[in-house]
């Protein structure tokens, strides 16, 4: 993520706004997680998985599309 000490670029800010997005939406849009996954930079990848595992964990069913991606994202 952004260093305190320099102005963030508009690939963070995007992200940022996607990932806000993501944490209020019960049910994201494909497209939106596959955009956020290639704004993604190495060190963001565990927040990104973070977020998506709380989702998966607050569904009493949840989505084998997610489950799946959080695989790929930690392998």
């Amino acid at each position: 993520m952004a260093d305190a000490n320099r102005p963030r670029d508009a690939r963070e800010v995007l992200l940022d706004a996607l990932l806000d997005k993501v944490a209020d939406e019960p049910y994201p849009s494909a497209t939106m997680l596959d955009q956020i996954e290639a704004l993604l930079e190495p060190d963001e990848v565990q927040i990104y998985a973070r977020l998506l595992v709380k989702k998966i964990r607050s569904d009493t069913y949840p989505s084998i599309p997610m489950i799946r991606r959080v695989a790929a994202l930690v392998q």
